[in-house]
């Protein structure tokens, strides 16, 4: 274990972070899996918690595997790894999986092993190396449109054509974020407003499309239009059962909470270990818990930049932006949601919530974001020791 823990290199505040964010999550999860519990098919609130253990030592053991890679190979890597996530997205697309006759395809189960994975959660980071990979290429040369549109902008509206339908909170939060890092890569802003133009149109013409021929491709736009709907008319429907819960939680959990494991709604509350988390939270802890989680994520929203600043590459600053930022947002709209300040969006609270994918792949972005600091701190290490050397010694290797 010291050896480990001596070979941990990177920013050593996102390591604490993301373990503190962690080590806070048992309680809440193991609380909130009481009704998962009494819901299932002989599970106890303890196999949940040990299920939850499993994947973040498993999340953890990525983080750790990923920041020892050099950050460059992940150039390389993502050209692999788009046709790899396409293949995934079609595969879990033709599932036809419904709910409630609304497409619903959204996981692939592994076989022999047996657990559930979410490819879209996997193509969002793969897609934001790829168009970080992208922009490094290009920088300063002379962009046009027409010139990026397929090696840029055709992998980015695929990915989103095969997940928007069963999931628009996910795309929504891809196309965000590629808007965003772009800008930051130095895209003109004039093309921006083409491509976000056309990504409105587009979308436009596929929510009609899908009220006109529903049976055509299966989708899930009248749960869309419903749940923004009553947000905006702020008004509790039966679809949004759980916002009325999730309510009821933070109003009873006032400043201090009720206290750990006392939590009476999540004996009400539809995925309470997972996309409402943060309003048991809040409801056992009160404000002071939910304050403490909203301060640690903007922390590491903080080290994240300070790390993408410091890098010494272009593909470093974008990378790191293009990886960390999303888990930020991902972040601060589960806590919105909770709140009500954004409709249900089915977003896990990172590094906290239960689940697997959502953990892995928030650790794997870690990881590479430590892999880019881990980078930096190794050329500051080696010009350290160049200044420590006697001029006979650098006059020597030279020679």
């Amino acid at each position: 274990m010291k050896t480990v823990f001596n070979n941990i290199k990177g920013d050593r505040i996102i390591w604490s972070i993301a373990a503190l964010l962690a080590i806070l999550s048992f309680l809440p999860v193991y609380s909130a899996a009481s009704n998962l519990a009494y819901m299932g098919s002989g599970s106890t609130t303890f196999s949940y918690f040990i299920k939850h253990f499993v994947h973040l030592f498993l999340g953890f053991s990525i983080i750790y595997g990923v920041h020892k890679i050099p950050y460059r190979y992940f150039r390389g890597l993502s050209m692999v790894m788009i046709p790899v996530v396409l293949i995934l997205l079609v595969i879990t697309m033709l599932q036809g999986a419904t709910i409630e006759g609304a497409n619903a395809s959204r996981w692939i189960r592994v076989p022999i092993v047996g657990f559930a994975f979410q490819p879209s959660t996997l193509a969002a980071l793969v897609l934001m190396v790829y168009v970080a990979r992208y922009l490094t290429k290009i920088k300063d040369k002379i962009i046009s449109i027409k010139g990026s549109i397929l090696p840029l902008w055709l992998p980015v509206f695929i990915v989103l054509a095969l997940i928007l339908p069963a999931n628009f909170s996910t795309a929504a939060i891809i196309f965000s974020t590629v808007v965003l890092l772009t800008y930051v890569g130095g895209y003109p802003l004039k093309y921006l407003s083409i491509i976000i133009g056309s990504g409105v149109v587009v979308l436009a013409l596929f929510i009609l499309s899908a009220k006109a021929f529903p049976s055509l491709i299966p989708n899930r736009v009248d749960t869309w239009t419903s749940r923004i709907s009553s947000f905006i008319d702020s008004e509790v429907t039966q679809e949004d059962y759980q916002i009325e819960k999730a309510k009821i939680a933070i109003a009873t959990g006032g400043v201090k909470g009720l206290g750990p494991g006392k939590s009476i709604q999540k004996n009400f509350l539809p995925q309470s270990s997972s996309d409402f988390i943060f309003a048991i939270i809040i409801e056992e802890y009160g404000l002071i818990g939910g304050m403490v989680l909203l301060i640690l994520y903007l922390w590491l929203l903080f080290r994240i930049v300070i790390v993408a600043q410091k890098s010494d590459s272009v593909f470093g600053k974008l990378l790191t932006i293009g990886v960390g930022l999303p888990v930020i947002f991902q972040a601060l709209i589960n806590m919105g949601v909770a709140v009500q300040l954004f409709p249900v969006t089915g977003q896990t609270l990172p590094l906290v919530s239960s689940g697997g994918t959502s953990i892995w792949v928030t650790c794997l972005a870690l990881g590479i974001v430590l892999s880019v600091s881990a980078k930096r701190d190794e050329d500051k290490n080696k010009n350290k020791d160049m200044d420590d050397q006697h001029p006979l010694e650098i006059l020597s290797e030279a020679f």
